[in-house]
């Protein structure tokens, strides 16, 4: 589930006839027959320059035409906008292969002329690259929650219980953010949710006039690919899921969220080796075993007597703000292990860094409101207080470096709004064509949850383990084996005969 990435991305990531009477769980012959049907009534994309773009850029843009309410075909229509960067060798071309984005919130259009450059030559050879912004988000028909300031702040984005481990204030919280997605988010706000992103994915596909699609999914993305090679099965070539979720239907978003106390357990032994490593300029200790104890000391003293931050949101360095400092930056470790420990340093210096610039708050909101809307939607979250301060006090106990966050209330919580349809199910039904790509040190979906996917697809998957730590693994935080691995399943077809770890 970009700093906008990860940070606003957890709260806060397409057949005409289906409806919501058809079930879920649809046997591969009723999805194809629906594709079938969204392959008539779809037509082509009209491909011009795309807005922004640097002149002579090869990507191009389309937009596409959807129903708001699957329920509803016939009924209002929004705008999903498409990109492609073409094959760079038509005679090799195999089809097109999609970048799905993480969040949910994340914005996929350039993925195509961003990190689609990135994939071997072979690959780019073998497909148009593809790329989109998911419903309601960016060049796509936008959706806005217009939430307070203070709620866009990155330690309010997630629900951090107060210093003595009271969900009170998050309870409230989380009325004012779903009383602001209710009031402000139209109709759209209803029909944002994982199945319809997968339903818009197959109107691309028969847009784009692909029999089939090829896909590399990434984090949230995972989940949507899963559910998209559920409900299309017969639609699919070759599916790369990168940074696995848990496709647990009973929990969704909320077991995503909850992912994050094993996840950082598992990743935070690294930053520890890394501020304890002699020649280390940002050094913290001299061993490895005092980091853990001094974050949580730091963390307390925050919690006790916030130091003032001008320029950041909130205007304090209090506990909060260092625990999701500090889980940002697990996600990158060559790039955010040093900040981290800057801020760590100049907290128990007194000599804070310069806040951290705010992301623009028009492209914030909108990538907010459809996270928000997409973990409401997708399942019902429990509303009784107690069932949070119940799960918060026991993450606390267990997990202190989340000090129970990942078991706390979202605005799920008070989310006016029921889940339209039950989540989709994963199951091993349909071909064998999936490869799941996983670090085995990842703080937003870990090992643990990847190996959950790993079970419900069953025959359908094989997966590569990289020896790593980071969030994101192909062509990002995993390693060479496990980028090898996958670039010549895209490429050719050809994947690892079992289960393969990468050191």
């Amino acid at each position: 589930m970009t700093k906008i990435k990860r940070n606003t991305a957890l709260l806060a990531a397409s057949a005409a006839v289906l409806t919501l009477t058809v079930p879920l769980a649809a046997s591969a012959s009723t999805a194809a027959d629906a594709a079938d049907a969204a392959d008539a009534a779809v037509t082509g994309l009209d491909w011009g320059e795309c807005e922004g773009r640097a002149p002579g850029s090869r990507q191009e843009c389309a937009v596409l035409d959807v129903p708001m309410d699957y329920a509803h075909p016939e009924g209002e229509k929004i705008q999903i906008a498409v990109s492609r960067v073409r094959s760079e060798k038509p005679a090799a071309r195999r089809g097109a292969l999609l970048l799905i984005p993480g969040g949910p919130g994340g914005s996929g259009l350039d993925g195509p002329s961003g990190k689609g450059q990135k994939l071997p030559r072979s690959v780019r050879d073998a497909y148009d690259l593809i790329g989109f912004d998911p419903r309601g988000l960016g060049r796509s028909t936008p959706v806005s929650c217009g939430f307070e300031q203070g709620d866009l702040a990155p330690s309010a984005l997630r629900p951090w219980p107060g210093p003595d481990g009271s969900v009170a204030e998050n309870m409230v919280t989380a009325k004012r953010q779903s009383d602001a997605c209710a009031r402000n988010g139209g109709e759209l706000i209803r029909n944002i949710s994982t199945a319809n992103n997968a339903r818009d994915i197959d109107r691309i596909r028969a847009a784009l006039g692909e029999e089939r699609l090829s896909a590399w999914a990434v984090s949230y993305g995972t989940y949507v690919g899963a559910v998209y090679s559920q409900l299309f099965p017969h639609r699919t070539d070759r599916v790369v899921l990168d940074s696995n979720d848990d496709p647990d239907p009973a929990r969704v978003g909320r077991g995503w969220l909850a992912a994050h106390e094993r996840g950082v357990e598992d990743t935070f032994p690294e930053f520890a080796e890394w501020a304890s490593a002699p020649g280390n300029d940002h050094r913290l200790a001299d061993t490895a075993a005092e980091i853990r104890p001094l974050f949580l000391r730091l963390a307390a003293r925050l919690d006790r007597e916030p130091i003032p931050w001008p320029g950041a949101n909130p205007a304090v360095l209090n506990g909060n703000v260092l625990r999701q400092t500090m889980l940002n930056a697990m996600d990158d470790p060559d790039d955010d292990f040093p900040g981290l420990a800057r801020l760590m340093n100049g907290a128990l210096t007194g000599d804070l860094p310069p806040a951290p610039p705010a992301p623009p708050e028009k492209p914030l909101q909108n990538s907010v409101a459809v996270g928000s809307a997409t973990l409401c939607n997708d399942v019902a979250w429990p509303t009784s207080p107690a069932h949070y301060q119940k799960g918060v006090t026991e993450s606390r106990a267990k997990y202190p470096l989340t000090a129970g966050m990942p078991r706390n209330a979202m605005l799920c919580a008070a989310w006016p709004f029921e889940p339209k349809e039950d989540p989709v199910r994963i199951t091993d039904r349909g071909p064998s064509n999936i490869l799941l790509a996983q670090n085995e040190r990842d703080p937003n979906t870990p090992l643990s949850g990847a190996l959950k996917l790993r079970e419900a697809l069953g025959r359908r998957a094989v997966m590569v383990t990289a020896d790593a730590t980071g969030h994101d693994t192909y062509l990002a935080n995993g390693n060479a084996c496990g980028d090898r691995t996958v670039s010549r399943f895209l490429a050719t077809g050809k994947r690892p005969a079992h289960d393969t770890y990468c050191e």
